[in-house]
């Protein structure tokens, strides 16, 4: 899929813009705080309905505005056009269509768009806590499995009225209680299935990406932990049901799921460096890209690169370059604060691209080849 027009309308500190894009790579060059993220942010509204950074969509809506727009003009690679909006007024729900027809669920535009984004914000996969990296899992598993987000949103609402009964304490009602566990661990084995077999794909592709950066100089591992392990979920979920009801919500099944980071056999986040966590992340994003591709056949990914230069050593950013500059991607939009990064990577072959400065939410073409 390729994004040729993109415009936004009050997004963030973006007033209007239009922006003609390159089927190949778009670089959005300017200071921190003038706006290169919300520029890709919007990209990424456009697949995913929702921010990648805050999820309350009043507050993407530039200040004192009282409505935002965005649309994207894309081509698939069968040559078939796709028009995507996004429009809100404040203080009513959002409208999201499709070639003019509009979502009657959401979910049901997820995976359209294929995106892996990777910005700084990645820090929390290693830093953060075990929601970020199941977000992460479900992002990806979203994007190729629509029974999946079927099995998510099942799952959070057994949970929720599970929690709502738990808070009871001894006045819960036992029987809707087994009511929800058992509808708990229906949708919770189903994801733990699925993220399972994810995991067991990724992880190779992201050990030869991760070596080749480095250099071969570090080992890394990915380790998926779940309660399901433990044996069958409903009598985990069970088991210590009167443990759950002293504290007044659910201790075990798929909600509390984890990725374990590991470098040279240790938790990543205890041992590695900044450069080093960087990498990491990096590195599974970009098997995230390399699995959707091959989930998808022909169409490959959009990938949005935010600032991802910093604090890695010039060995790592010039074989970043040379994973980017080849076939391997497809339209690629970055950000940085200068031309050097984006110089080297247009040295490695003759690429199509348009540049872009970005003031003060102001998005202007700079050059192009």
């Amino acid at each position: 899929m390729v994004l040729n027009r993109l415009s936004i309308i009050n997004y963030k500190n973006i007033q209007a813009a239009t922006i003609n894009l390159s089927p190949k790579l778009n670089c959005f060059i300017g200071n921190n705080g003038e706006g290169k993220t919300n520029v890709l942010d919007a990209v990424y509204y456009l697949s995913f309905c929702r921010s990648a950074f805050n999820p309350v969509d009043a507050q993407v809506m530039r200040h004192n505005e009282d409505f935002f727009v965005l649309e994207g003009e894309y081509m698939s690679e069968l040559g078939d056009e796709e028009h995507i909006y996004c429009g809100m007024k404040r203080g009513t729900k959002k409208h999201f269509k499709r070639n003019k027809k509009e979502y009657k669920r959401l979910a049901q535009h997820i995976g359209l768009i294929p995106l892996v984004f990777v910005s700084p914000a990645d820090a929390a996969l290693i830093e953060g806590g075990s929601e970020e990296r199941r977000r992460l899992m479900d992002v990806v598993i979203s994007q190729y499995d629509r029974s999946y987000i079927d099995s998510l949103i099942a799952y959070n609402k057994a949970l929720q009225q599970r929690n709502a009964l738990l808070k009871q304490g001894d006045l819960a009602d036992s029987a809707l209680l087994s009511i929800w566990e058992e509808q708990m661990a229906q949708h919770g084995t189903t994801l733990y299935n699925k993220r399972t077999a994810f995991v067991e794909q990724l992880v190779p592709v992201f050990q030869e990406i991760y070596t080749y950066i480095s250099g071969n100089s570090e080992r890394v591992g990915l380790h998926y932990v779940s309660h399901a392990q433990r044996g069958p979920l409903l009598d985990v979920i069970q088991r210590d049901r009167f443990k759950d009801l002293a504290v007044g919500y659910s201790l075990h099944g798929t909600h509390r799921d984890d990725l374990e980071m590991l470098l040279n056999g240790f938790q990543m986040k205890r041992e590695g460096s900044q450069g080093q966590h960087k990498t990491f992340a990096l590195a599974l994003k970009l098997a995230q890209y390399n699995f959707l591709h091959r989930q998808a056949g022909e169409q490959k990914p959009l990938l949005l690169l935010d600032d991802i230069f910093d604090k890695l050593d010039a060995i790592r950013v010039e074989r970043i370059i040379q994973l980017v500059s080849s076939d391997a991607f497809g339209q690629i939009f970055i950000t940085d604060t200068n031309r050097t990064h984006l110089d080297m990577i247009l040295a490695k072959g003759n690429f199509d691209y348009h540049l872009y400065a970005v003031t003060g939410g102001n998005v202007t073409l700079d050059s192009h080849v």
